[in-house]
């Protein structure tokens, strides 16, 4: 099964492996809009450190199960929207 992207990031390698592992947790991914799975694709990348970044896979794919479709309390991309940048220390990304 193909997985779709976000709007303006790619899926990298280690959120395509989590997906894959579970047809459910794929098929919800692909229902998501383009935004939200860039949103999702974000939250997990922008974090600096390996563990955090598989804590966000791990809590990711745990709450797409759960029917939720984005990260909870994040204030957004910056990438995508410049007003989020505010409540990020620098985004060079």
């Amino acid at each position: 099964m193909e997985i779709a992207s976000g709007i303006l990031h790619e899926v990298p390698i280690d959120i395509k492996k989590a997906l894959k592992t579970n047809t459910d947790i794929l098929e919800r991914w692909n229902k998501l809009t383009p935004i939200q799975r860039n949103e999702w694709i974000c939250w997990v990348t922008i974090v600096k450190k390996e563990e955090t970044r598989a804590e966000h896979i791990h809590r990711m794919t745990e709450e797409l199960l759960e029917g939720k479709r984005q990260p909870c309390c994040w204030p957004g991309c910056p990438h995508r929207r410049p007003s989020a940048q505010k409540w990020f220390k620098k985004s060079d990304k």
